[in-house]
């Protein structure tokens, strides 16, 4: 990493700062949005469970798809071009939800998500390492916490959105849709369907503007050059990837980390579902134990920080997931508001499971570490895949019964715990899931 010793350097690279740490709010407007869309879109399309998760399933694809491609041009053009591609990419999804309203096409809005988490793999892969070079390399710690706290304002910040803005808290059971003529009918679907225009597009413009200040923003030599120049990086980008391939217990870090992001998004996902089958709530009324849910996740974090500086990060996530479990069965079992309040405790001892996997994946990587890092944030596809197996069984089954899946989810980290090395603990840092 290139030394910024300059007098005024910290000075100079505030406002670059003051731009890449909104990044962290933005993504967390995104990804809770999306708690929101999946009940809207049951309701405005008339979807089954598996249909409407398919909300996660295509967002986390992108993800998926463009975490390699995200490194890959942070590697040769440097952070501030990835980061300027995902800005850009993230305003065109959120502009394709207008026409996608327009014309009442559900495979649109997947489109549009799909493009806009494209845009968050580029973001999410160049934003924590450039926070680092933005500044004194001694307070680089600090910066990257800072930067990270404001990713759950973010997340209320998208919860409030979807809540006061999308979700109209009007609902209309089987018998009462079969008595409307065709013709109001469809008029309550288009008005639910077109409750996304207004809020999505002014999303786009903020995103498009932050793209035009960070293109036409100066920042330091560290975050325009290529990112490998100063990373030690010796070994081939596709070679740094067989060779992570060959390492089982980085790969087991990278399995941990799909089925934590799979529990995480799933649960969220489907808690409104939940409280609208288990206690009859509308829509707009069960969106509040998001926040109740957002709340635990952000306490759970300070107290499992805390935890950590006395007890094996490693150590916690194992007994965090075995907690995790008894909960899920429970929300299982139960049913009703006690299982309602099962799903919301579930996430503070969610809290700290990302981050310490994903620091105990890449300790002893070396100069594989940023490859390694695209790889981990490959395996949030685990919130696309899992979610619509939970569609699935829903679907057949009761939405209760679907919350098996994020049980064996934490069955899978307790295992990656308890396995790991006990000097496997890693410069934990809170990341955004």
């Amino acid at each position: 990493m290139i030394s910024e010793t300059a007098p005024g350097r910290g000075l100079k690279s505030l406002w670059p700062l003051i731009l890449i740490t909104s990044l962290f709010f933005f993504w967390g407007v995104a990804n809770n949005l999306n708690d929101v869309l999946i009940p809207q879109f049951k309701k405005a399309f008339v979807l089954t469970d598996l249909q409407s998760g398919l909300v996660q399933s295509a967002f986390y694809m992108g993800y998926f798809l463009l975490a390699l491609p995200a490194a890959f041009v942070m590697r040769k053009l440097g952070y501030k071009t990835a980061v300027v591609v995902g800005l850009l990419l993230y305003a065109a999804g959120a502009f394709i939800f207008y026409p996608a309203a327009d014309n009442h096409q559900y495979s649109w809005f997947l489109g549009g998500l799909f493009v806009i988490a494209s845009g968050l793999a580029f973001l999410e892969t160049s934003a924590n390492p450039l926070i680092t070079v933005l500044g004194s390399p001694d307070k680089a710690a600090f910066r990257l916490n800072l930067a990270q706290s404001f990713n759950p304002l973010g997340a209320l910040s998208g919860i409030f959105i979807g809540q006061h803005f999308i979700l109209s808290g009007i609902e209309h059971d089987e018998n009462a849709l079969a008595a409307m003529t065709d013709t109001a009918r469809q008029a309550f679907y288009i008005s639910e369907v077109k409750a996304v225009q207004g809020p999505y597009l002014v999303i786009g413009c903020v995103v498009l503007l932050w793209a035009l200040l960070v293109f036409l923003s100066k920042f330091p030599a560290a975050a325009t050059q290529n990112a490998h120049e100063d990373s030690g990086e010796e070994v081939g980008f596709f070679q740094s990837v067989v060779q992570l391939l060959k390492r089982p217990r980085f790969m087991f870090g990278v399995m941990a980390q799909f089925f934590y992001v799979g529990a995480q998004v799933g649960i969220w996902s489907y808690m409104i579902r939940y409280a609208q089958a288990e206690m009859g709530l509308t829509d707009k009324v069960a969106a509040t134990y998001l926040y109740y849910t957002l709340i635990a996740f952000a306490v759970g974090r300070f107290i499992g920080t805390g935890l950590m500086t006395k007890v094996r990060p490693t150590l916690i996530l194992g007994l965090f997931a075995l907690v995790n479990i008894g909960l899920m069965l429970f929300a299982v079992v139960s049913g009703g508001e006690n299982g309602l309040w099962a799903l919301v405790a579930s996430s503070f001892f969610m809290s700290i499971m990302f981050p310490t996997i994903f620091a105990t994946s890449v300790t002893g990587l070396g100069n594989l570490t940023k490859t390694g890092s695209s790889l981990l944030v490959m395996s949030i596809v685990g919130g696309a895949v899992l979610t619509a197996v939970m569609g699935f069984i829903s679907d057949h089954s009761h939405i209760r019964t679907a919350f098996i899946v994020t049980a064996a989810c934490f069955a899978v980290i307790a295992l990656y715990a308890f396995r790991a090395p006990k000097d496997a603990t890693g410069p934990v840092q809170m990341t955004g899931h």
